[in-house]
């Protein structure tokens, strides 16, 4: 009577034991990967915040920085020249600097380039095309005014954190540090916020007493080459800078846009500063049209085309980036 009965129930206690097993090996499975997970957003939030306590020191250090150079500038003592500690030669160099540590910031920087005494401001976008590129100029709203004197242009002008002319003093500083080579990348936005881009592969300026001419290599972007334009007369490749009172373009003594006689390309373009090539078809310093609505010479960039029209352009910036940095091989 017993031996059918364990025959009977030997099937059942081994299916509940399989199922208990399983169950068992389930709930392992799950407790893992819950435990996993949470350890993963734990990680990610440590992560978070000490990336934003990395950022918040850096910010801290750079006010700190710059309100060392207020005060250095104010020291009446007899040596004016006295060393104020800055980030680096140049936002290229200050993002290598920074990268084995955390993500630097986009925002103001104190630099100094190479066989240069006096170290200056200058804004680094940390976040643009990787990052390390040193703002040259930038144009958003027509709140500063761009018709300015060959001086205004050669020393500066401007707001850092807004519209400004990094100045062809310090640009060329920057450009002309040894074993260096920067290239030049010009973004564009159209009124409509249509973006377009100009890259040039090696760009950098001649010196005051030969007019901080400018040298730019191969072209690259979506916005045409308008440094160079359509025809032989366009190209502002190799032409010195002109503004208002220093007159150097080629309109000598005259030259002619649209059919009419032209003196100074900087007097048609409303007084702004440029490398002028009989005018030629780009400007980025020309009166800010959008905003102030006014029918004159604005910043244009006239290879940038949409349906055979030449794009109406909202705001422009230009940035220099070192692509052989001998400091860092």
């Amino acid at each position: 009577m017993c031996l059918p009965n364990c025959k009977e129930h030997s099937p059942t206690l081994q299916e509940k034991k399989y199922n208990m097993c399983r169950n068992l090996q389930n709930s392992l499975i799950y407790y893992a990967r819950s435990t996993k997970k949470m350890l993963k957003n734990m990680l990610e939030e440590q992560q978070k915040s000490l990336d934003f306590l990395s950022n918040q020191v850096l910010e801290l250090t750079n006010k700190v920085l710059l309100l060392n150079a207020e005060v250095l500038k104010k020291h009446t003592d007899p040596f004016p020249q006295r060393p104020i500690q800055t980030h680096g030669f140049d936002c290229s160099d200050i993002k290598e600097t920074f990268h084995s540590v955390s993500k630097a910031p986009s925002g103001l920087y104190i630099i100094q380039p190479e066989g240069t005494y006096s170290p200056f401001e200058a804004f680094c976008d940390m976040d643009y095309r990787g990052g390390g590129w040193t703002v040259i100029q930038k144009r958003i709203d027509g709140s500063i005014d761009f018709q300015r004197s060959w001086i205004d242009y050669r020393e500066g002008f401007g707001e850092l954190s807004g519209e400004f002319w990094l100045g062809l003093k310090k640009t060329f500083c920057i450009l002309n540090q040894k074993n260096s080579i920067f290239m030049l990348n010009i973004a564009l936005e159209a009124e409509d916020g249509t973006i377009a881009y100009a890259s040039y592969d090696s760009f950098w300026l001649e010196d005051e007493s030969n007019n901080f001419i400018m040298h730019v290599g191969r072209y690259s972007g979506t916005s045409g080459d308008a440094l160079r334009g359509y025809k032989k007369e366009d190209n502002q490749n190799a032409m010195p800078f002109s503004t208002f009172d220093a007159d150097n373009d080629r309109c000598n003594p005259s030259c002619t846009v649209n059919g009419k006689s032209i003196n100074s390309c900087s007097l048609l373009n409303n007084r702004s500063g440029w490398w002028f090539s009989q005018c030629g078809t780009a400007n980025l310093n020309g009166v800010h049209k959008v905003t102030r609505h006014v029918d004159i010479s604005g910043i244009h960039w006239d290879t940038w085309k949409e349906n055979k029209e030449t794009v109406k352009i909202k705001s422009a910036s230009m940035k220099i980036k070192r692509i052989y940095n001998p400091y860092f091989q």
